[in-house]
């Protein structure tokens, strides 16, 4: 029987760990939180996964929320004017749809039913050299702790990597009483709102530890007016800044938004990261050599909503590798080749946040405007976030988009 210690209690480790665990490998896992710890703490992050991830929880029978989390069926994009009117809003449909879990809930329920299979779960956070002694009692040791003193082992990937700043200044806010959308209230959507020059707001119905609650989520341009949480510490505070900001900048947004509260005194949290790609595979100190899973190697900006979609696609992945390879030592060969194997697919979300990043060019601000007015448009829009490598074929090039708008026109 095979040893993995995977270090990290986030959606990839866990998905990883679950899923060894599934096979017969003899998993420890690694988290610097009690799972009461996870359930009680802050918000974490800001998710909505879509169906192919979805499907990955599904095939691994741990989607455990499913029939109580909202059922996101479109994404819809709304473009702000200079006078705060919307000149440009549509909703596209998804073909499967997609969730959002407070991960506060899924990482303490994924951590607690870990355990109660026989899994080892070590509650202690993990330095480079704890792992240096454990790299020797274990085959394979995955670090999936995208934060703090473990990601300083894995080499930043330059040429992959086109930001070395901070490119949105983020705050987030988990509320009840959030009214539906008076244009289309009979079914649920993602809504991403562009401020031009300023930013994005996105409002995402989730499944809290309270229940059905939504999002709001500022991403703002570094020094602009959305650029102004650091340092609010009061959740309360952090509230009436978020909703301060959606009345003078997305008043259709605010005007649901008029008798919300915070979900919990945990339900806010702002920060900032610059995106970057890494070198899959770090060596400790003594010489062994540990794989850099999700977050850890490719960490991308969320304005594309990719963050736990693509830890679900790098778990899968990386199961997949570890159990076609045997019982052969997973040596640095195997680590590059199993990274390659998810980078096939992780390319293009970096592509394509990278460039929602940036100004969109005239092609670009085409193609969001004219789906307004085509529907197969807004739905292809849509159904990128599920399978980002579609855009290749009608977003970047002016020549494909216009050949692709040309052809829904005629």
């Amino acid at each position: 029987m095979r040893k993995i210690l995977v270090v990290g209690a986030g959606q990839a480790g866990l998905q990883i760990a679950l899923g060894l665990q599934s096979q017969g490998y003899e998993v420890t896992l690694m988290s610097n939180r009690t799972a009461d710890e996870v359930r009680s703490g802050r918000v974490m992050s800001t998710q909505c996964m879509f169906h192919t991830a979805l499907q990955h929880e599904r095939d691994l029978k741990v989607n455990f929320w499913e029939s109580q989390a909202p059922k996101i069926e479109g994404v819809g994009v709304s473009v702000a004017g200079p006078d705060s009117s919307r000149v440009i809003d549509w909703v596209g449909k998804l073909d499967g749809y997609a969730q959002s879990v407070d991960q506060r809930v899924k990482m303490a329920g994924w951590m607690e039913t870990f355990a109660q299979r026989g899994g080892q779960l070590v509650i202690h956070g993990a330095a480079v050299s704890d792992l240096d002694y454990f790299s020797r009692t274990y085959d394979l040791v995955l670090v999936s702790a995208g934060k703090g003193e473990l990601v300083s082992m894995f080499e930043r990937d330059a040429a992959r990597s086109p930001y070395d700043t901070p490119q949105r200044a983020l705050a987030v806010a988990y509320v009840h009483g959030m009214g539906p959308r008076p244009e289309h209230p009979e079914f649920d959507a993602v809504r991403c709102n562009l401020v031009p020059g300023v930013g994005e707001l996105f409002v995402m119905p989730t499944l809290t530890t309270s229940g059905r609650a939504d999002i709001l989520f500022w991403e703002g341009v570094p020094g602009g007016p959305l650029d102004v949480f650091q340092g609010v510490k009061d959740p309360s505070e952090h509230l009436a800044l978020t909703l301060e900001l959606l009345e003078k900048f997305t008043p259709w947004e605010y005007a649901r938004a008029t008798k919300v509260e915070l979900t919990d005194a945990g339900g806010t949290l702002s920060g900032r990261y610059a995106p970057t790609v890494r070198k899959p595979i770090g060596q400790l100190p003594g010489g062994g050599l540990v794989l850099g899973v999700a977050d850890v190697v490719v960490a991308n900006d969320p304005i594309t909503g990719q963050g736990s979609n693509s830890a679900s696609k790098c778990a899968a992945s990386y199961l997949a590798s570890i159990i076609e390879h045997g019982d052969k030592p997973f040596d640095a060969d195997w680590m590059q080749s199993t990274f390659d194997r998810y980078w096939e697919t992780a390319q293009h979300v970096t592509k394509w946040t990278n460039a929602m990043l940036s100004p969109p060019p005239e092609h670009v601000l085409n193609l969001i405007g004219a789906a307004g007015q085509l529907q197969p448009a807004a739905d292809r829009f849509a159904n990128g976030f599920n399978d980002p490598s579609d855009f290749e074929n009608f977003f970047y090039e002016p020549e494909k988009t216009g050949a692709y708008l040309a052809g829904l026109a005629g």
